[in-house]
């Protein structure tokens, strides 16, 4: 299975008034860009800590309305904040909405900040693990039991490198793997989802590999195109919302479709 260059761009949801975040979504989409995230956190991530913000799945409902042709979702959802079950509904909720372009992103939780401040219990990282291991089978039986169906199989993501765990469950669950680092570091942790895809008796070839890319197509793209990467996301902070580098990725895709 030979999955296609994708480009994706994660338009944060700090700093930045709704309509600024509107307009950058417009823009990404017109700009021909395969796939538009936001995060789901309560405060900014960086800048100042108690900037604008705003919530992430309010805001798929209403990207969902607000885009045509665009996969859209959360870099990535953080399976603490919503049961399992809540969240499966609410997936297939936006997964209506748009048509059927709703990728669920999921990670394990990290951002101390939102649990302290909404109540949730931060645990360990390996309470953390744990909870999102027993969720994730629990969000897809939800999607069978739910009247109507999602429109798809909807794509799950996960998002992180952690060697025994993280990449375990990606073999067990994910659509999509997403990732951090340089080429080497990506090199060597998709070899280790291979072994776990090997062990759960999984096809490592139906996992697209996605990374977030801070540099050119010129600087990076080849390396990890044969690393394995077929997804590649820049992330652009509010207010500006500055595409420039976004596009730069989308013109190197389609010069590699020509």
């Amino acid at each position: 299975m030979t999955h296609p260059i994708r480009i994706g761009v994660q338009i944060q949801p700090q700093h930045a008034d709704y309509a600024q975040i509107r307009e950058a979504v417009a823009a990404a989409e017109d700009a021909g860009v395969d796939v538009v995230f936001n995060w789901d956190h309560f405060f900014p991530l960086y800048g100042e800590p108690d900037g604008e913000h705003f919530e992430c799945w309010t805001m798929l409902g209403a990207w969902a309305e607000a885009t045509s042709r665009v996969e859209i979702g959360a870099l990535v959802t953080c399976n603490s904040y919503r049961n399992p079950e809540l969240l499966a509904d609410m997936a297939r909720t936006v997964d209506h909405i748009s048509g059927g372009r709703l990728i669920l992103g999921i990670g394990a939780g990290w951002f101390e900040r939102d649990y302290d401040e909404y109540g949730y219990d931060f645990g360990t990282a390996g309470s953390r693990l744990a909870d999102l291991a027993q969720a994730l089978p629990r969000i897809r039986n939800r999607w069978e039991k739910l009247n109507p169906a999602p429109t798809r199989d909807i794509p799950v993501l996960i998002g992180g490198g952690g060697e025994k765990k993280t990449l375990r469950y990606t073999a067990e669950h994910a659509t999509i793997w997403h990732s951090f680092g340089n080429v080497d570091t990506f090199t060597r942790k998709s070899g280790i989802l291979d072994g776990h895809c090997a062990d759960v008796g999984r096809d490592p070839a139906e996992i697209e590999r996605s990374i977030g890319v801070s540099a050119s197509p010129g600087e990076v793209a080849d390396g990890l195109v044969a690393a394995g990467a077929s997804l590649f996301t820049i992330g652009v902070g509010g207010p500006d919302y500055d595409l420039g580098l976004v596009k730069e990725w989308v013109s190197w895709r389609d010069a590699q479709r020509d």
